[in-house]
């Protein structure tokens, strides 16, 4: 268990060291190429967008053996890569895009894989603690990668950064080789029609999965709203240089860290309904505290989202794992990253829109929602007799 445990941590590092350099230069390179800075942005929507389709492609998980499939994509992902060697001038800025949308297929694809595959290695006891150092590893790699990405793009250009991330794919596809799996799923689905109906009713269908994945979702959503207010707030209220924003992604990648090296804990005493509450909680007090018209505050206020965020993204994938049958699980897990990722689709644009009722307002109003989900979701509500069956999914 050990050994897996490690192996899934090392990928979690490369993995999210190859997309996070990545993901900066596509945006510099199309800058660069281009001029327009709405080009550049619109690579990131690449990205994202393929998330709103994560039931549809859950559903190949559940269809074909998880581990040759999340290998193949990764393969794939690198041969996508290597495509951007192409690139010489602004006639080929689409295959910058092309490769930013097989990115965002594969995120969806490799992350609901693996959290599809993590049962399959690890007791159930693990899960959590893994979770959360697998949650530390990639938002360590966000304060590093980004930075080696942009260094080498200067240096060398966008084809230097192209087959570096293209080398940490493949070395993952080999580290998922050598993951030890004790078990499988004995039953696959048959019809492709079942497959939204299916993770949405596995996913909604029991409290211990749909309040940490709805807590998530909340807290993911208001992160995006705020944004925009975060901006404003250090350039226009606090009066500081844009580059004090980098201190701020800073400190929250630290509290990320911190974060998700002690969920694991809190997870095995109290489940994760509980530890999704207490992160969403965090959040939103971190949103209050950057309100504050002191920069230091600012910098803790930070700190406390860092560690809260990850907590609800953690308790939601641990909750998912744990009680989802396990021939279902490639679905309900994409679907689930839809229903934390999706909102943001919108969060984003309202919150760049609120904005402009000032810096403070946008934050308030993100903690206010993020309170009220933690208060509503916290107390379950009375089961009537029909909830009290078991749940069963026909014709799946």
């Amino acid at each position: 268990m050990r050994r897996n445990a490690g192996l899934f941590v090392a990928i979690s590092m490369l993995s999210g060291f190859g997309s996070s350099a990545m993901s900066l230069v596509s945006g510099i390179w199309i800058l660069d190429l281009t001029g327009s800075t709405g080009l550049a942005a619109l690579a990131g929507l690449c990205v994202y967008a393929p998330v709103l389709a994560g039931p549809w492609l859950g559903g190949l998980l559940d269809r074909a053996s998880r581990r040759p499939l999340v290998i193949a994509v990764n393969l794939l992902l690198a041969a996508a890569l290597l495509t951007l060697l192409a690139v010489r001038g602004p006639g080929q800025t689409w295959v910058i895009f092309a490769v930013s949308g097989a990115y965002g297929v594969s995120y969806v694809l490799i992350d609901a894989g693996e959290t599809a595959l993590l049962p399959s290695a690890l007791s159930a006891s693990e899960l959590g603690d893994v979770n959360g150092w697998r949650s530390s590893a990639q938002e360590g790699m966000k304060l590093v990668a980004p930075l080696a990405g942009a260094g080498l793009y200067a240096w060398q250009g966008g084809h230097a950064v192209a087959v570096l991330s293209a080398a940490m794919p493949i070395l993952v596809a080999v580290l998922y080789r050598a993951v030890r799996l004790n078990r499988t799923p004995s039953e696959r689905p048959t019809s492709w029609d079942h497959d939204l109906r299916t993770g949405l009713a596995v996913l909604i269908g029991q409290r211990a999965t749909r309040v940490p994945v709805l807590l998530a979702a909340t807290s993911i959503a208001m992160s995006g709203f705020g944004t925009a207010a975060v901006y404003a707030i250090v350039v226009a209220e606090l009066r500081l240089p844009t580059t004090f924003l980098g201190v701020l992604a800073g400190a929250q990648g630290a509290g990320s860290i911190l974060g998700g090296l002690v969920v694991g804990r809190f997870l095995t005493r109290r489940g994760p309904v509980a530890v999704g509450v207490a992160g969403t909680v965090l959040f939103a007090v971190g949103c209050l505290v950057r309100c504050l018209p002191w920069w230091p505050a600012t910098v803790v206020g930070a700190v406390v989202a860092g560690i809260g965020l990850p907590w609800t993204l953690v308790a939601a994938v641990t909750a998912v794992q744990t009680h989802t049958p396990a021939a279902l699980l490639g679905r309900v897990a994409a679907t689930a990253n839809t229903a934390m990722f999706g909102p943001l689709v919108l969060a984003i644009p309202l919150g760049s829109a609120a904005v402009h009722l000032g810096g403070r307002p946008p934050l308030i109003a993100a903690a206010v929602l993020c309170l009220a989900a933690a208060v509503t979701l916290r107390v379950p509500k009375p089961r009537r007799p029909e909830e009290s069956a078991p749940l069963v999914i026909v014709g799946s």
